[in-house]
């Protein structure tokens, strides 16, 4: 057996009662409720993350969801997205979800924040306060099979293609945070995939 299999044999990582930190449009804390509520209906405002993982290359690496998340399955992602959990700070968080999906570590640079909130049909939604990070992958990578169903690395100008080719195939919050780090952080990616930062 597989190290990445035996890790999903063995750990769990993912769980609808875990419970989310409810926040609001300040990012402040006002209180707490289980996961899967925070995504029912449209969704409750709740603390989120999402990194960019880069390698030596300038590469990122992209994800696409496992085919049992209950929104946006078999959608491509970001390099790692979660949320903190009750007593979790965003360092904490992120680290921990970085081992946990991808086997990586990385010492991340906090880029900005934004609202969204995205409908998933009527399964269910995303309303997230959500911080995006960017950094360099350490590490090999090795996904854990419940999460992660597919991943790749990838050059920012082969994705900026398939994102205009296929918008439908990538989650609606990697498109927006995507597009910033393209635009107004242009110069924190090159700095970080050059090898400056």
């Amino acid at each position: 057996m597989s190290a990445s299999a035996d890790r999903a044999v063995n750990e769990k990582v993912s769980f609808d009662d875990e419970p989310l930190i409810l926040v609001d449009e300040n990012d402040r804390e006002i209180g707490h409720r289980d996961k899967v509520d925070c995504h029912t209906g449209h969704g409750t405002l709740h603390r989120a993350f999402s990194v960019f993982l880069f390698d030596e290359q300038g590469r990122v690496l992209l994800q696409r969801r496992s085919n049992e998340k209950p929104l946006w399955p078999l959608y491509w992602s970001n390099s790692c997205c979660s949320h903190p959990r009750r007593g979790e700070d965003l360092d904490y968080a992120t680290a921990r979800r970085m081992r946990e999906e991808l086997g990586l570590e990385s010492d991340l640079e906090r880029l900005y924040s934004f609202i969204y909130q995205a409908d998933f049909g009527d399964r269910g939604a995303e309303h997230e306060y959500c911080h995006v990070y960017i950094g360099r992958a350490r590490g090999e990578v090795e996904v854990h099979p419940e999460e992660i169903a597919e991943w790749k690395w990838i050059s920012p100008e082969d994705l900026d293609a398939e994102l205009a080719a296929h918008p439908e195939r990538f989650t609606p919050w990697f498109k927006m945070e995507w597009l910033e780090l393209r635009t107004t952080y242009a110069d924190r990616v090159e700095a970080l995939v050059g090898g400056r930062a």
